[in-house]
């Protein structure tokens, strides 16, 4: 579904996407995972035909995006991290006139509204302002505005940003429907924890550039190991535990207030001669593969 090789943007003298190179499956949901800054907004915009190619090649459906951005948006469907959404006209207007904008005559987009409307279950708010729904419920219409024209491909960015706990698990649960449905999916986010629930592959980006890529599974193995141990020093330990660290040779990083461990070769790090510090262990994750990558947190920024 999608191509990408080589491909670069820049604003001036600063290169946001410097060379980077990937592929999309047909139905799969593919996710860029990184922090602010990271250049996956600008790629994303690339691929929706907003924002102009560099340099480098990027296909879309078997269309080049580089030589015709406005043909592939006839493929795609859009969620940018700013909803847009009119607060002059209905939640149900929202998505009739933005029907209107991909050629649908007026019966068909009404349709489509009721039917988007029903899946994401808003229909009871259909005659309702948008300044009237919550942020979750704001959120979902969005998401549900980018379904109207049947895409093939849906672009989301960010797309549970600012979202409390039980919206985000909403949006996941309608995602992962419609995955199942067989609409592939190209997503950003910097929260882990989404990238694992929701990508069947994704690609760590930081600066600009990929700096792993695979399934959630396989970069965790490759890069974390199954297990990573958690160090908090105790009140006015925190040089003699970095010290003690350091002397036995443990490979750490600190984040906030504690230093995570990371073993060889994926094994539980040996951590029982550490004084003055309570350690525990747990399941390694994508922030571990992240800090592996870049010896910081993907919360860093």
């Amino acid at each position: 579904m999608v191509r990408a090789a080589g491909l670069v943007k820049k604003f001036g003298g600063f290169t946001a996407v410097d060379g980077i190179s990937f592929e999309v499956r047909r139905g799969e949901t593919f996710g860029m995972l990184g922090p602010n800054g990271a250049g996956k907004t600008s790629t994303l915009r690339m691929m929706s035909g907003l924002s102009p190619v560099s340099a480098g090649e990027l296909e879309i459906d078997a269309i080049d995006a580089t030589a015709n951005p406005r043909s592939i948006r006839d493929v795609i469907g859009v969620v940018s991290q700013h909803d847009g959404l009119d607060p002059d006209i209905s939640v149900r207007d929202n998505l009739t006139v933005y029907g209107f904008y991909f050629g649908l005559d007026r019966d068909i987009a009404r349709r489509r509204a009721d039917e988007v409307l029903d899946f994401f279950d808003l229909k009871s708010r259909g005659g309702d302002s948008v300044d009237d729904l919550s942020g979750g419920m704001r959120r979902r219409l969005t998401i549900a505005r980018a379904f109207v024209s049947r895409p093939r491909l849906v672009i989301l960015d960010e797309p549970t940003t600012g979202l409390d706990p039980s919206s985000r698990n909403r949006v996941w649960e309608q995602l992962a429907i419609l995955k199942n449905s067989g609409v592939t999916v190209v997503m950003s986010t910097h929260y882990m924890e989404e990238a694992a629930i929701l990508c069947d592959r994704l690609v760590i980006m930081d600066e600009g550039r990929i700096l792993g890529a695979g399934t959630p599974d396989e970069l965790i193995q490759e890069l974390a190991g199954a297990e990573v141990g958690q160090v908090r020093p105790q009140a006015g330990q925190r040089e003699s535990v970095k010290r003690q660290l350091a002397e036995g040779g443990h490979e750490s990083s600190e984040i906030g207030a504690i230093f995570v461990v990371r073993g060889v070769n994926g094994a539980r790090v040996d951590l029982s001669n550490i004084s003055g510090a309570r350690v525990t262990y747990r399941s390694a994750n994508l922030e571990d593969v992240f800090l592996s990558l870049t010896g910081r947190g993907l919360r860093d920024d």
